[in-house]
């Protein structure tokens, strides 16, 4: 019965996309390759790109498109062609969040009319781990501001976080920023922090704080405020100061998982998956830094 209606409902799907394209309606959500997608928009010109669990920005102005990360290549293929029938204007700025292959390949897709922009340490590390994507053509150190169309996009570096290249976007006339990975709504950090730096990381989401904006938009998940950030900061700090109470109390790492429950943030995304991770990471991080 359960297959029935699953077929059932993917049957439904394929019709209804193919009378939205029947009817030259935008299409808000595609089936292509698998991949769930959608453009919504949130202020004048600007607008959020869903693939799957995957998001990006991208801000439509009279003088061509500023993109920001492009997810992987069929993404961004698709991405392209609905900017161009829905828009008819080409990307004149690609913007990479950070180095990680998962939000940023297919930069290649948008490289015969954009300017790629990242982090200095993003192009390196694109470089040596040979990301598949355009590399970078326009790097800065600290804080870079992009003008197209009368609009202005300003990129910041806040310090190492979940990488130590990862910038945020301020989309300045939206009061909007975009900031991936290091910073959610009212979800879980992910899993262990793979490759995340620890010590430093509240100190970047304290440096967010103080930009001005009103909405927080983020690489996965739903979109939030001033409010998202302060919470993950404080959720950070609440972490470390719980698991380096128990080490000094002589728990094993097992006993520290069972105890730091973080049940202030029960209702959070992912929490049933990644907080018995997120204790383990911070208690190996802990551990090593003594």
């Amino acid at each position: 019965m359960k297959r029935t209606i699953r077929w059932c409902w993917l049957l439904g799907l394929v019709a209804m996309l193919g009378v939205t394209a029947m009817l030259g309606l935008p299409a808000a959500l595609s089936a292509q390759d698998d991949a769930v997608r959608e453009i919504t928009p949130i202020a004048d010109g600007l607008y959020r790109f869903r693939n799957n669990f995957h998001y990006s920005m991208f801000l439509v102005t009279s003088e061509g498109i500023v993109a920001t990360d492009p997810i992987n290549a069929d993404a961004a293929r698709w991405l392209k062609a609905e900017l161009d029938r829905r828009f008819g204007q080409p990307v004149r700025y690609l913007i990479y969040s950070h180095s990680h292959g998962d939000h940023i390949s297919g930069g290649e897709v948008f490289a015969d009319t954009a300017i790629v922009v990242a982090h200095e340490n993003a192009k390196a590390e694109i470089l040596a781990n040979n990301v598949p994507t355009a590399p970078p053509d326009l790097v800065f150190s600290d804080r870079m501001t992009l003008t197209l169309g009368g609009k202005t996009v300003e990129l910041s570096y806040l310090g190492k976080s979940h990488s130590d290249n990862l910038i945020v976007m301020r989309f300045v006339d939206s009061r909007v920023v975009f900031g991936v990975d290091f910073v959610s709504a009212k979800r879980m950090p992910y899993r262990d922090f793979p490759g995340g730096f620890l010590d430093d990381w509240p100190h970047a989401l304290e440096a967010l704080e103080a930009r001005d904006f009103d909405i927080l938009a983020t690489g996965h998940g739903p979109m939030g405020g001033p409010s998202d950030v302060r919470e993950a900061r404080g959720y950070l700090e609440e972490l470390r100061a719980a698991v380096a109470a128990r080490i000094e109390q002589g728990m094993s790492d097992a006993q520290i998982v069972e105890a730091v429950t973080m049940d202030k943030y029960r209702n959070w995304g992912r929490y049933e998956d990644w907080r018995a991770l997120n204790v383990q990471g911070m208690t190996r991080h802990l551990r090593q830094s003594r």
